[in-house]
C-alpha cells in the first residue's frame, strides 16, 4: 500500500486525509513529550516554517511505547507542543510504531527504510522518515540525527518535480 493511502487521525480523533498530501515531502516522526529529544520538535517546526511554501510537511505521531515518554493524551501532546515548541505542523492520535498494533503507515515506513543492519523495528522516539513526493521514503533519520543533517537532503527533494 502506498504511504498516502493509509488512514490517520488527527490528535482529535478527525480523519486526517493523507491523499490530500500526495506531491508534498513528508518528514513523519515518532514524537514524545518527555524524551532527551523532544528539543528537536523546534527544529521540526523550523524546517516546516522554511519550507512548507514549496510543498513540505511534517506530520509528528505521538507514541508511548519507548520508556512510556508520551504518557497524555495526543490532545494534550498537541497542546504541549504549541505552548512549548511553536509547533504548528499536524499531529497526529497516539500511535505504536512496532509490535502487532503497530499503525500500518509505521509499518509500510519501515518496510521501505529498513534501519541499521536491516531491522525494520523503531529504536526509539523522533526516528524520522523523509519521504519523496513520488509517496516513496527516501530515507531513515535516528532519533539523534539533527535538522541540519536532514535539511540536505530534504532541499533535494523539494527540487526534484
Amino acid at each position: 500500500m502506498a504511504i498516502h493511502e493509509h488512514e490517520c487521525r488527527t490528535h482529535s480523533g478527525e480523519p486526517f486525509n493523507l491523499r490530500a498530501l500526495q506531491g508534498q515531502v513528508l518528514l513523519i516522526v515518532n514524537v514524545a513529550s518527555r524524551c532527551g529529544f523532544t528539543p528537536q520538535l523546534r527544529e521540526l517546526e523550523r524546517l516546516y516554517r522554511r519550507h512548507r511554501e514549496r510543498g513540505f510537511t511534517v506530520l509528528g505521531f505521538p507514541c508511548n511505547q519507548f520508556a512510556r515518554q508520551s504518557p497524555e493524551s495526543a490532545r494534550d501532546f498537541c497542546d504541549l507542543s504549541g505552548r512549548e515548541y511553536g509547533v504548528t505542523f499536524p499531529l497526529m492520535q497516539k500511535v505504536k510504531v512496532n509490535g502487532p498494533g503497530a499503525h500500518p503507515l509505521f509499518v509500510e515506513l519501515r518496510q521501505q527504510a529498513p534501519g541499521v543492519l536491516g531491522t525494520s523495528l523503531i529504536k526509539w522516539n523522533f526516528t524520522k522518515f523523509l519521504v519523496g513526493r513520488d509517496g516513496r521514503v527516501i530515507r531513515r533519520f535516528g532519533p539523534n540525527e539533527s535538522g541540519a543533517a536532514i535539511e540536505r537532503e530534504l532541499e533535494q527533494a523539494l527540487d526534484e518535480f
